[in-house]
C-alpha cells in the first residue's frame, strides 16, 4: 500500500464468498464511493462462475458517474490465492445450500418448534454452526499461513461461533464480526425522537448515542441519548403508549406473510417492559433467544406479536430474482446504479488505515469490556476503530434483570464452541436439548437432532456422519 496526498492506494482485499449477490454488490458500491482508498479485490467462491460474474460486475462499478475510486476485481480458484498478502479478508458465505437451510428452519416445525430466522440460535442455528465452524477453522488456518497481519471481517452467521472458531485456531488473528441489527434499533429510536420532539427532519442514526452489550442478535442498550437528552424516559413513555408496537411500522391489517421482514417492534417493546433495558436487535432474532413459549409458541402467538417467520421458499425466490438481476447487469438490460449498503465495513477499513476514527458495535472476544461475562467469550459491544487497531469500549456489567438471559446464552455458546471443536456429537446434543426453543420431549428432541444431522450430513463428514 502507498499513502499519498491523503489517499491510500494498493489496498488488497480478499472476499471469501465472492460470488454472493447482494453483500458483494453492496461492498462494490461502498468501495467506489470512498474516494480515498483504492486497490484490488480478489473474489473466491466455491462457485467459480458466480465469482467470475462478480468480477465483471465489480469492474463495471468503476465506470459509474458517481464512482470516486477505482478497484480491480479478479476471481481466483483457491482461497489461498485470494488471501495471500491481503490487507483485509471479508467473509460472507452460505454454509451449505438452501436445502440445508430448509432442514434448519422447517424440520423442527414437525415437532412444534418455530424459528423466525434459524441461523444464529435454536435448532437451526446449532446445525448451521456445525457446518460453519469447520469452514472458519480452515479460513483461520489460511489467514495464519498466507496473511497473518490481515484484518478479517466476518458477516456470516452464526456470528459468535464463527468469530470464536477463528480465534481458537489462530489466537493472534485480527478478526471481528459485523452486524447491522443494532443500526435498526438506533433508527427506531431516531424515529421516536422525531415524533416525540415534533421535528420536521429525520434524525440521523449516528446522532443516537448508545451503550450496547450482549451477544450477536441478542444485544441490549443500557444507555441511549440524543443531543444530551436521556432517551430512556422517552422510550419508556413510548412503550407505555404503544404496547402493541409501532403503529406506523406496519399496516393495520398486518399478516404474517411469507418472506416478511417487517415487524411492529412489539417483541422489543415487551422486553423493555419486562426487563428495563432496550433490546437492540430485530424482533425475529430476539424472539429466538427467549423461551419457546414466550414469542414463538405457535403461529397464532407470532401473529399476535406482529413479526414474521421467514421460510426458505422465500429465500429461494429471492435468489432467483437476484440471479436475474445479475444477468441483467451483465447484458446491460438492467442499469447498474450506485447503491450504498448501509454497512460500516468500508468505513471500518478506512479507520484501520488511518483515514477515519469511528466508534461502532462489533463482535470481539471479551477482554473485560463486559466484566461480568467470561473472558474470551465473543461478545458484542461498541469499539473504537482507528489507525492500526480496534479498542473495545468498556460497556460495563450486564444489568441484573437481563443477566440470566445473556449469561445462559453465553454459557451455551461456549459449550457449543467446545463441542464442535472436539466434533463431539453427544456434547452438541446436550446443548441442542438445552436450547430454550426446544420444548418437545427428550425422545422427540433426539429424533429431531438425528434427522437434522442426517439431512445435512453432506457437510458434516468431519463428525463421522
Amino acid at each position: 500500500m502507498k499513502y499519498t496526498n491523503g489517499k491510500t492506494k494498493g489496498v488488497r482485499i480478499a472476499y471469501i464468498g465472492g460470488g454472493s449477490r447482494g453483500w458483494a454488490w453492496g461492498l462494490m458500491s461502498d468501495l467506489v464511493f470512498s474516494g480515498d482508498i483504492s486497490g484490488e479485490v480478489l473474489l473466491y467462491d466455491i462457485d467459480f462462475d458466480a465469482a467470475k460474474r462478480n468480477e465483471i460486475i465489480g469492474n463495471m462499478h468503476n465506470s459509474l458517474p458517481e464512482a470516486k475510486s477505482v478497484w480491480e476485481y479478479r476471481a481466483v480458484n483457491t482461497p489461498s490465492e485470494a488471501i495471500t498478502d491481503a490487507d483485509f479478508v471479508i467473509v460472507s458465505i452460505l454454509p451449505g445450500t438452501f436445502e440445508e437451510m430448509r432442514s434448519d428452519v422447517h424440520e423442527p416445525e414437525k415437532f412444534g418448534i418455530y424459528q423466525s430466522v434459524g441461523d444464529t440460535t435454536g435448532p437451526g442455528g446449532i446445525l448451521r454452526a456445525m457446518r460453519s465452524v469447520p469452514m472458519f477453522e480452515e479460513i483461520a488456518e489460511n489467514v495464519k499461513k498466507y496473511a497473518p497481519s490481515a484484518w478479517v471481517i466476518n458477516y456470516t452467521n452464526p456470528m459468535t461461533l464463527c468469530v470464536h472458531a477463528m480465534y481458537r485456531v489462530f489466537p493472534q488473528i485480527k478478526a471481528f464480526g459485523c452486524c447491522h441489527e443494532v443500526f435498526g434499533t438506533q433508527e427506531f429510536l431516531a424515529g421516536i425522537v422525531k415524533q416525540k420532539f415534533s421535528l420536521d427532519q429525520n434524525v440521523p442514526r449516528d446522532e443516537i448515542k448508545i451503550n450496547v452489550l450482549g451477544v450477536n442478535h441478542f444485544t441490549w442498550i443500557t444507555k441511549a441519548s440524543w443531543r444530551g437528552v436521556d432517551l430512556f424516559p422517552v422510550y419508556d413513555e413510548y412503550c407505555r403508549e404503544h404496547p402493541d408496537g409501532d403503529p406506523e411500522g406496519i399496516v393495520d391489517d398486518y399478516d404474517v406473510r411469507e418472506g416478511c421482514f417487517i415487524s411492529a417492534e412489539k417483541v422489543k417493546i415487551d422486553l423493555f417492559r419486562r426487563y428495563g433495558s432496550i433490546a437492540a436487535a430485530g424482533d425475529r432474532h430476539l424472539a429466538e433467544f427467549c423461551d419457546g413459549s414466550l414469542y414463538l409458541r405457535d403461529p397464532e402467538r407470532i401473529r399476535e406479536m406482529r413479526f414474521a417467520l421467514t421460510p426458505v421458499s422465500w429465500r429461494k425466490d429471492d435468489l432467483k430474482e437476484r440471479l436475474e438481476k445479475s444477468d441483467g447487469y451483465l447484458s446491460g438490460s438492467v442499469p447498474l446504479v450506485l447503491s450504498l449498503s448501509g454497512e460500516e465495513g468500508v468505513r471500518q477499513m478506512r479507520s484501520l488505515l488511518g483515514l477515519d476514527d469511528i466508534v461502532t458495535n462489533v463482535n470481539l472476544p471479551n477482554v473485560g469490556q463486559i466484566p461480568n461475562l467470561p473472558l474470551g467469550a465473543v461478545v458484542e459491544t461498541n469499539a473504537r476503530f482507528c489507525s492500526g487497531g480496534i479498542t473495545p469500549v468498556l460497556a460495563g456489567d450486564v444489568p441484573e434483570p437481563i443477566y440470566p438471559l445473556i449469561s445462559r446464552t453465553v454459557e451455551r455458546q461456549e459449550a457449543l464452541n467446545e463441542a464442535i471443536a472436539n466434533r463431539d456429537l453427544e456434547a452438541i446434543f446436550r446443548v441442542f436439548k438445552d436450547d430454550p426453543l426446544v420444548t418437545c420431549s427428550e425422545a422427540d428432541t433426539r429424533k429431531l437432532f438425528n434427522s437434522m444431522c442426517e439431512n445435512t450430513k453432506k457437510y458434516l463428514k468431519s463428525y463421522g456422519l
